[in-house]
């Protein structure tokens, strides 16, 4: 008689560290009572996270504010971007408000922290030129072009952030009448109008192949751009796609979606756009945001006065 065949060992799977209880509650409360946005709620959590490392077996309950400004020095010295940094000591701040509206804390030292100061940094973008042959990058005889072709036409038509564009439907997007709804942060929606071109890659992607990849799903899915077995193109794959044309496209390494975001402002503004237009159509909440794309049409302008005047 065989032997009975042993079972083969499995790996153990590594549990995730178990969350501090005050941010577990704090997550908790960003999530069902204030109903913030999914990827509002991470960022906040990442942050967060960072900081109760930082802490290790500290009470947060009794820090100082010496501490506190010791956090924000050592945030400093972890090749941080500024912005980054700044974002952190804005989660930190409104954990704290969190903490002393639950009684935890009697003040929020948090506040007493000065916000770290900005330079205004300049975004990249490409020129128009450049962001045609990112946008013709897809090639006919790959299986996904009309897709690919779809979703980088609506990145620089719309301006879109790539988790918008992730999260289209199909019945946002009306091609006769030319414009999408776009649902931003905190699920704001917006019109936007469609270009020309990107009517005619998304009409071409939702005739010609999205009823194939839909029709791999096991429910018809609501989503504009799919994957191949019709399932919802995530904004990360979204990312992966658009690194993969830049490469091909020769653009700088650096280039991601955010970049088209920014060149279809500037685009905009140096070709008579108003600014109020422009924040209208990026979904800004303030148009102090949307000011930067001034100055970064400011310094084509001075590229140019520089290579063309005389006494430059």
């Amino acid at each position: 008689m065989a032997a009975p065949l042993r079972k083969k060992p499995q790996p153990e799977i590594a549990k995730p560290a178990a969350e501090h209880p005050w941010l577990a509650s704090f997550i908790g409360y960003l999530t069902n009572e204030c109903h913030l946005a999914e990827n509002t709620v991470l960022a906040y959590r990442r942050d967060l996270r960072r900081f109760f490392a930082w802490l290790e077996r500290r009470s947060v309950l009794d820090l100082t504010i010496q501490q506190l400004a010791d956090y924000a020095a050592w945030l400093g010295k972890q090749s941080l971007a500024p912005a980054s940094v700044a974002r952190h000591l804005v989660s930190l701040k409104i954990f704290y408000r969190y903490l002393q509206l639950e009684g935890a804390v009697r003040d929020n030292l948090a506040e007493l922290l000065g916000s770290t100061k900005l330079w205004q940094r300049i975004p990249q973008v490409l020129s128009p030129s450049v962001v045609n042959t990112l946008l013709e990058a897809p090639l006919e005889r790959e299986p996904h072009w009309r897709r690919d072709r779809a979703m980088l036409e609506l990145l620089y038509a719309t301006g879109c952030r790539a988790s918008e564009l992730s999260s289209l439907r199909q019945r946002d997007v009306h091609l006769t009448d030319g414009f999408c709804i776009c649902h931003g942060k905190g699920d704001k929606q917006r019109i936007v109008p469609l270009g020309r071109r990107a009517v005619e890659a998304v009409r071409n992607y939702v005739e010609k192949e999205r009823p194939t990849s839909a029709a791999r799903a096991t429910s018809p899915p609501e989503w504009l751009l799919l994957s191949s077995r019709g399932q919802h193109l995530s904004r990360e794959r979204i990312w992966e796609l658009v690194k993969k044309f830049v490469a091909r496209a020769g653009a700088p390494s650096d280039v991601s979606p955010h970049t088209l975001r920014h060149s279809f402002a500037t685009h905009m503004l140096a070709g008579g756009a108003d600014l109020r237009q422009v924040q209208e159509l990026l979904g800004h909440a303030s148009i102090a945001t949307t000011q930067i794309y001034t100055h970064v049409d400011h310094e084509r302008l001075k590229a140019i006065h520089r290579k063309f005047h005389p006494r430059a």
